[in-house]
């Protein structure tokens, strides 16, 4: 083996994509001394993805202070790389930032839009945005309000709009907005395609996680059901239903409505990104892999990305994960050459967690071991 590719989704709770990597590379070396191995940890949009960016294409730690959920200071992070940033919205409001006062019905994106609006007036042209681990349900009104979205009540008062109060939204004008990001891209991280609102959308599916109980649920869906006809009614768009709008609090729909930005699969993203086509010339093969591949891995996730384009390109795909199911067989038709599992030991979950590095790395082992006969 003269090269390959490492590119892992994390084992979610047990191992980062960046130790997988490591763990990876440290054992396709001890076997193939001599192989060019490159590296690439992979983030779905939710915590770590700053870290994996940077780790992954190098670039820039950008440190800003902008309000968290509660409008409180906190110190944040973005990526970049040229005139490209990769901010990570969980930082300005993310879950871990509201442990025990989580309230989706009061918090806000608003730190998010600074983020947004620091890159670009530092000269980005480009940003990319993960959605996950919010702890928000306000379609994404406070980010929009940072970067210059005016948000009038029925008296022509300007105000900020939080999940319990988008109903109150009787005016919407994107004009300043518009002139800000003029000449930039804007792209979400999204690999979910929940709608904005409904039995599948923001509220229903996600906000019972950040706190909410059954009232809060329905009152936020009906506040998310005003909001976006308010959309329709002063932007003249329905973004109501694209796949992903019910993202981070329905934040996918208002960086479509306000921002005019893209919804797109978070590992196509970071492939894009990272030019994979071009890492692939001369592989071998690619070792990727993710906590458990099934059929809901055919939906987007890590190793049927990475597959799908390495089989274009006629590379092997070697898919290390955690658990397997039993439709996980139909990744073999999407580009997957061979799945194994690091489960070594028919042991509890909550057991098996405390040993799944040294699992991960003993299950390369093996593989690397039998890469190297000659058959």
């Amino acid at each position: 083996m003269k090269k390959c590719v490492i590119i892992p989704d994390s084992f979610k709770g047990n191992i980062s994509s960046i130790e997988i990597c490591e763990i990876v590379k440290s054992k396709v070396l001890e076997f193939f001394p001599y192989c060019e191995v490159v590296a690439i940890p992979v983030a779905d949009g939710g915590e770590g993805t700053v870290d994996s960016v940077l780790a992954a294409v190098g670039g820039k730690r950008v440190s800003v202070i902008v309000n968290g959920p509660y409008r409180e200071q906190v110190s944040s992070d973005y990526a970049r790389m040229g005139n490209t940033a990769v901010i990570e919205m969980a930082q300005a409001a993310g879950l871990p930032l509201v442990e025990g006062r989580e309230n989706p019905a009061e918090t806000t994106t608003y730190g998010v839009g600074e983020l947004i609006k620091h890159a670009v007036l530092d000269g980005c042209k480009e940003i990319i945005i993960g959605l996950g681990g919010s702890c928000t349900n306000d379609a994404g009104a406070g980010m929009a309000a940072a970067l210059g979205v005016e948000f009038l009540d029925n008296k022509s008062a300007e105000f900020l709009p939080t999940g319990s109060t988008l109903k109150q939204v009787a005016h919407i004008d994107i004009s300043k907005t518009k002139d800000l990001l003029n000449g930039c891209k804007v792209i979400a991280m999204c690999d979910i395609d929940n709608p904005m609102f409904g039995e599948h959308g923001a509220a229903y599916v996600y906000a019972p996680q950040k706190g909410a109980d059954q009232n809060m649920v329905k009152m936020l869906d009906c506040q998310l059901r005003a909001f976006s006809e308010q959309i329709k009614k002063d932007l003249n768009t329905d973004v109501s239903n694209l796949p992903g709008a019910g993202a981070a609090g329905a934040m996918g729909a208002g960086i479509a409505a306000f921002l005019n930005g893209q919804l797109k699969s978070g590992i196509q993203t970071i492939l894009d990104l990272v030019e994979f086509e071009n890492l692939l010339k001369g592989a071998d093969i690619v070792f990727t892999g993710e906590g458990k591949i099934d059929g809901q891995s055919l939906r987007g996730k890590t190793v049927i990305g990475v597959a799908e384009r390495a089989s274009k390109q006629g590379v092997p795909v070697v898919a290390i994960v955690g658990d397997i199911g039993d439709d996980a067989a139909t990744a073999y038709d999407r580009g997957v050459s061979a799945i194994f599992s690091t489960n070594r030991q028919a042991i509890p979950y909550e057991k098996a967690r405390l040993r799944s590095k040294q699992d991960l790395a003993s299950t390369v082992d093996d593989l690397m071991r039998f890469m190297t006969l000659d058959i």
